[in-house]
């Protein structure tokens, strides 16, 4: 539907301003995605050996920017015990309390699962990664700030569901709260010592110690039990998705925009057309005019009162007024009325003039 003056509707200007805002956002992140695999493309990859000081300080200000190191998990000095796994050691640990439970939703009319962690600690001890193959030189690399990272691999040692004792009042109370509760669940995490680790970050020799970091360019820092190549598919995978969005996005907006445009051009159309019709009825008029003084009045007496150019030809009843060509009549909008009268036209009879 167009608005006065040719103008869009409310309905067509807020289509299209929240596509184009949904398109604005959706650019917005795949730019943030592909930054974050280009950056990771061009991570510089390093080997865990003995050439490691030596390729640092080789580096401008004893630093990579945007290193890929793989090693394996070891703990500094102490390690942390599972809670509930014997012989199960680790560097971080996580252990989280997770409400579930059914909330009742008055729109649609379904009980729908909740989740909620009502508790979550996590504890960590320092650890370095350490070459996977013996007799390398004994270089290891201290792990800054694990819990910074945008991806932090931890394994799931630890997992029960606790399900909620109800009586029939709880359950009946239930029912009128809107809300269920069906139990807790208790999980522990951990980054295990001996697992392989791929960390993406700042590398930097710091004295006597290499550290891996989280880098200053804005990059994401990763410690991933992934493999690098594997860590890269993902990201890639990840920008092609929202590339994708954005185009489809994209189009929509070009449709909306293409549709008020071609609305506005018929628009557009229509008035020129009515302006070149109300042009020639005005040259009709003065032509008539000119007839008209020519011939004494005649003319105009006899003209039909729609196109003032054809001579009235029509009777309509009942009310019986003369005052229309047949030209005119055949074009009078349903329900035909009277000109003149605005009565409803029964039938017509030809006007015969001797």
């Amino acid at each position: 539907m167009e608005g006065g003056g040719g103008r869009p509707s409310a309905v067509q200007a807020a289509m299209l301003a929240a596509s184009t805002a949904v398109t604005a956002l959706l650019y917005s992140v795949y730019r943030q995605k592909a930054r974050v695999a280009r950056g990771l493309e061009g991570a510089r990859r390093v080997r865990l050996d003995g050439d490691l000081r030596a390729v640092l300080l080789e580096a401008p200000g004893r630093c990579v920017p945007y290193a890929v190191i793989e090693g394996v998990v070891r703990s500094v000095k102490e390690t942390l015990s599972s809670q509930f796994v014997e012989n199960c050691k680790g560097v971080v640990q996580r252990l989280t309390l997770q409400e579930h439970k059914m909330v009742w939703n008055r729109t649609t009319h379904l009980w729908n699962d909740y989740e909620k962690i009502i508790h979550q600690r996590t504890n960590t001890t320092p650890f370095n990664l350490v070459p996977a193959e013996e007799g390398t030189g004994g270089v290891t690399v201290r792990v800054m700030k694990p819990l910074e990272a945008a991806e932090l691999s931890l394994e799931t040692v630890y997992e029960k569901f606790h399900p909620s004792v109800q009586s029939f009042t709880d359950v009946i109370g239930h029912y009128i709260s809107g809300e269920r509760p069906k139990g807790i669940q208790e999980t522990e995490q951990m980054l295990k010592v001996g697992t392989a680790l791929t960390g993406v970050g700042e590398l930097v020799l710091d004295t006597a110690t290499i550290k891996l970091q989280p880098p200053k360019q804005g990059m994401p820092y990763y410690l991933s039990t992934s493999d690098f190549d594997s860590l890269l598919h993902k990201q890639e995978a990840s920008a092609r998705l929202w590339k994708t969005l954005t185009i489809l996005f994209g189009f929509a907006t070009c449709a909306i925009l293409f549709f008020i445009l071609r609305r506005q051009y018929r628009h557009h159309r229509e008035r020129r057309h009515l302006r070149q019709m109300q042009e020639e009825f005005r040259q009709a008029q003065e032509r008539l005019l000119r007839e008209v003084k020519a011939d004494g009045g005649e003319t105009l007496k006899n003209a039909c009162v729609v196109c003032l150019s054809n001579p009235k030809a029509c009777v309509f009843l009942e009310c019986g007024h003369i005052c229309s060509c047949h030209e005119c009549y055949l074009v009078l909008p349903e329900p035909r009325r009277c000109p003149i009268c605005r009565q409803s036209i029964s039938r017509v009879v030809p006007l015969y003039n001797s």
